[in-house]
């Protein structure tokens, strides 16, 4: 479990092809602090630890990332040099400082607006037709693995809809949401309490 409350920013070193990739991920982490077989979300997507060195500051960690994780997540996010949003799973007794978020990516978005307005960075993510009923004006979902809230959404003709995000300047700062630009892609996952909602609406509609 986790909160999207990104701790780091790392960038793939090391890539393996074995049917599977094998990723090695530079990260500003102490090494003595990640555990093997530990959850890491990385850009959204929870893995796990395989292997892990360097020093205090100057980490690495290895994982496996399977071809199905690569099929459902943004493109560009398995490749060398890819900067990555970096959270360690939540441990008894943290802050939940964002909202809870498991990892698993629900679907694919793309930017259709990243703009500066006042300080902060203003950007419009477009999610199909099947996460739309689970995406509100105020609500909490997850982007590429950082917590934010939609400040409006807004539908489009087929049944998808763009939601407009807030990106303050720390936040553009300490992940790479800074770095947005139209077209680009991210991973979404919905708030898990809309997901309930939705099947228990569907129960009871039944």
């Amino acid at each position: 479990m986790f909160t999207g409350i990104v701790t780091a920013i790392g960038e793939v070193a090391r890539i393996e092809e074995r049917g599977d990739l094998r990723l090695r991920i530079a990260a500003p982490l102490d090494p003595e602090r990640i555990d093997i077989g530990a959850s890491i979300a990385c850009s959204g997507v929870c893995l796990t630890v395989v292997d892990r060195g360097g020093e205090a500051g100057d980490a690495w960690f290895d994982v496996d990332v399977s071809q199905e994780t690569v099929s459902r997540t943004r493109a560009g996010l398995w490749e060398k040099s890819a900067r990555i949003n970096i959270e360690p799973s939540l441990r008894l007794g943290d802050e939940l400082g964002g909202h809870i978020v498991t990892g698993h990516v629900d679907g694919i978005g793309k930017v259709t607006l990243a703009a500066q307005r006042g300080d902060s960075w203003h950007v419009a993510v477009r999610a199909r037709s099947q996460l739309a009923p689970f995406l509100a004006e105020k609500g909490s979902v997850t982007i590429d693995g950082v917590s934010l809230t939609v400040n409006d959404v807004r539908d489009q003709p087929g049944g998808a809809c763009d939601i407009l995000l807030n990106i303050i300047p720390h936040t553009s700062e300490v992940t790479t949401l800074g770095d947005l630009a139209a077209g680009d892609e991210v991973n979404i996952e919905i708030d898990v309490l809309a997901r309930y909602l939705k099947r228990m609406q569907g129960l009871e509609a039944n």
